[in-house]
Parts: structure tokens; sequence; C-alpha cells
């Protein structure tokens, strides 16, 4: 398996592994507890969306695949009004209409609109990208080479999945409490844009930091905890769903599918309580990576997964169980109009697309198939769904692109008596989210390369999210 590069490191995993499982403690979620019919009930869904030997990821072409597959699987809660569908995908991204796509689609499969349903990727970068528009958009232009958006295992890893959801349905779970835990993860997340005296970026702290200085410069604004909501029936758990900031690699560009650390973090966690599904979901990681705790050596890869499981172990242990009734689960949405930037030179983006007999052509030119397909959308009135889901006291926003994490930190912000987390890496056409101070800030999550959005876009989510949170 491309994550265990020798035996030594195969060892060291086995053992701590070992001690992760051994060392369980359900503390106050192992309660006894009577089952009660709530009306409610929990169907779960888990298919592999690994693409095979030869397809385009999003950098590289498959091959090989290895042991750890990626996987897209979710949850559909029923009872509680129209069916809600939580899916995470372990893919670099789904933009445009590929994300409305999965949606309706997923949507459909379960018998409910494409409102009360959330797509998020986990954006790992060794896993495919999907944008139909702007494979629409190089067809156009007359590509024949689409590159990495070359549609056609989306559609079949979407069909699988909506098959996936119709066939959990009449297996679903009843559901009579859930359950929330936090705990603070150490040394993997750190803020990527190290600061200069004039208050712009003078450095950027990637994902593989080799730069000594940079590695020991502080951690930076992040949000060090992770989150565990759960559903239960009665006392057995049916699904985690666990939600942590950062930007999920170690290395890539290997060729070979990878759902990186926070999919070996996963893996552990699913030995550990295997009864219940785990279902991870990214935060809003656009500025956060693991580089201060990452050169790039692949041993780090497994080290990086084990502090993150050790987390999510911690939190379950902290968990604390609720009863559940059908009127304490709720879902909001609003659909907002995100601010374009400003508009780039569309000719020069379109003579790009007619790159075609270059060798990089097919990477030059889905960069700008992406950059046209958000404008495109924008100017047609395109509006981008923020979703809230309510559980008892605690609440989860489902949202776009590649946010910074003081949206998230300012989510927690705003309902302290509440239990706030975020699933960002929504529609990814947006691409990276910055704040308004950022992007004067300079840095590449806020060039025009990274962002399609204003600075105002900040204005916009905040009250969205605000309004959202506020809800009775």
């Amino acid at each position: 398996m491309n994550h265990f590069n020798s035996p030594k490191t195969r060892r060291r995993f086995i053992g701590r592994l070992a001690l992760s499982v051994a060392g369980l403690a359900f503390g106050s979620v192992r309660q006894t507890e009577a089952a009660a019919d709530t009306g409610l009930r929990l169907a779960t869904f888990d298919v592999d969306a690994t693409p095979p030997l030869g397809s385009m990821m999003s950098y590289d072409p498959v091959k090989r695949v290895d042991d750890l597959s990626l996987r897209c699987r979710g949850v559909v809660i029923l009872g509680a009004g129209e069916p809600i569908v939580l899916c995470a995908l372990d893919w670099l991204g789904l933009s445009n209409e590929s994300h409305d796509a999965f949606r309706s689609t997923l949507a459909a499969a379960a018998g409910t609109t494409a409102e009360r349903t959330a797509v998020q990727t986990l954006h790992q970068h060794d896993a495919p990208w999907s944008d139909f528009t702007a494979e629409r958009l190089l067809k156009e232009a007359g590509a024949t080479d689409l590159g990495r958006h070359d549609g056609a295992f989306a559609r079949a890893l979407l069909a699988k999945a909506a098959d996936s959801i119709r066939a959990a349905l009449p297996k679903a779970e009843p559901i009579t409490s859930y359950g929330w835990g936090e705990a603070e993860v150490k040394e993997v997340a750190s803020n990527r844009r190290i600061m200069g005296p004039d208050g712009k970026v003078r450095a950027v702290r990637w994902t593989a930091t080799k730069d000594p200085a940079l590695r020991a410069e502080p951690e930076g604004v992040i949000d060090p905890k992770v989150s565990l909501l759960s559903f239960w029936n009665g006392d057995k758990p049916v699904a985690i769903l666990s939600y942590y900031a950062c930007h999920p690699q170690s290395y890539y560009r290997m060729g070979i599918p990878s759902p990186d650390f926070p999919g070996i973090a996963r893996f552990v966690r699913e030995q550990a309580v295997p009864e219940a599904l785990h279902v991870h979901f990214n935060g809003a990681g656009g500025n956060i990576t693991a580089g201060k705790y990452n050169d790039g050596a692949h041993e780090n890869r497994v080290a990086l997964a084990l502090r993150l499981a050790d987390g999510m172990r911690r939190a379950w242990e902290a968990t604390t169980k609720s009863p559940l009734t059908a009127p304490e689960i709720q879902w909001r949405s609003e659909a907002v109009a995100l601010p374009p930037a400003a508009c780039p030179d569309e000719e020069k983006l379109k003579a790009e697309l007619s790159r075609l007999p270059l060798p990089e052509a097919p990477f030059v030119a889905a960069g700008a198939a992406d950059r046209l397909a958000w404008l495109s959308r924008c100017r047609e009135g395109h509006k981008i769904e923020i979703g809230l889901l309510s559980i008892g006291d605690a609440r989860v926003l489902h949202m776009p692109g590649e946010l910074f994490v003081e949206y998230q930190l300012a989510a927690k912000q705003m309902r302290p008596d509440l239990h706030v987390a975020m699933a960002a890496y929504g529609d990814r056409g947006p691409g990276y989210i910055g704040t308004a101070r950022a992007y004067p800030e300079g840095g590449y999550e806020t060039s025009p390369t990274a962002s399609y959005v204003a600075p105002e876009v900040e204005e916009v989510l905040m009250g969205a999210m605000r309004r959202l949170l506020s809800a009775k």
C-alpha cells in the first residue's frame, strides 16, 4: 500500500493501530438506553469512488490502485419532513454543473429535493475533479482530450451512488439519540499564510514545507478542534460524522488514488467502532495545511493520520448523548449570489482553450475552462445554496468553495450557546474564498488564478451564516 513505504513503518502503524483500538473508551456514550420509537430512521450508503487505471485524476492519470480506496458515502435522515441527504466524497472537487448533478441525482434517489441535499468533497489531490460546465466548454472549443474534466467516470459514480441510496432506504435503522463530542487535534493544522512586517503575505506554508524556518513559524490562526456528530439506535452507534479544517494532503502527484491522511484516520476509527459508518467532512481549511508539521517525507502521512485519529478518539470518548425527536431535526437553506472577481480577459481564456496540440494543453485548457465556467454561471444569475442542519443543540453549516478558517471560527462565535461545526468544499466553482481583508494582503489563495470571487464575498456569506444560525 502506498501509505506504508517500509516494513518498519508498517510495523509501527500496526502497533499504534492496535493501541488505538484497544484503548477505546466509550465514557458517557455507553450508557444503557431503552430504545424509543421516535419515528426517525437513518439510512447509510457507501460506494467505491476510486477511478480505474488509465483514467485522469486532477493532475495525473491513474497508474496504480492501492488497497485504501476513495469513498463516496453519507447518510439519509428520514422522519423529519422530507429526507435530508449528507454526502462526503474523497475527490478534489465537484464544481458548477457537476455539483448540481450530484445534489439533484442523490436527492431524487432519496425521494427529496436538491435543497435538502448537501454534497461536500474532502479535497484530496491524488483524486478526481469534476466540472460538467468546464467539460461542455472544452467540447464546444473542439477539445478531444478533456483532461481532468472528462466526466465519464463521474457520471458512472453518480449512478452507482444513487443506486446505493435506493438500496439503503429499506434498511434504514431507527434513531433514538444523537451525540456530540469535541477534542483538540495536536500537531496537524497550521495557517499557510506567513505575514510580513508590512501586513502582506511574505511566504506560503504549502502542504509539504521543506524550509525549516517556515515550519518554525507559529501555527497561526487555525481551528484545532475536531467535532463528532453521532446518530444512535439505543446503545448502538449507527453513523459518526466528523468535521476538521485542514488541507488533506501529505504528499501527492503519485498517480495513485489516495484518501490521504484523513482517509487513513477514518479507517483507524472504523476499526475501533465498526458498528457505525464513519463519514468525514473537511471544514473551512482553505488557508490551512499541515505544512508546519510536514516536510513531504512519506512517513508523515501515517503520522498525521494517527494524530487526527487520536483527536477523533478523544472526541468520541467525550461524546455526550441526548434523546432525539423529529421536531429537533431541521434543515434550512439560503441561496446566495457570490460576487465574481473582476472579469478576467475572457478572450484570452477562450484562446487558451484552443491550445490543444501542445503537450501541456489539457492542463492549461482545463484551468481556463474552470474560470470561464464560473464566470458564465455568475452571468446567468446562478446562486449557491448554504445549508444548515439542526440536530438538537448541534448546528452544521454546509458551505461552498475553499473557505478560509475565519468563516468557521466566526460561525462558532455567532452561536456560542450551541455546538457548531462546518463542512466546506461544496460547490468548488468559486475556488478559494478569502476574507475581505485577505485579498489586499496578497498570497496565492487570493490571487486571480486561485480565487474567482471578489472581496465582497465575505459580507454575503457571513450574512447568510448569521441568518441561518439565528433562526428559531
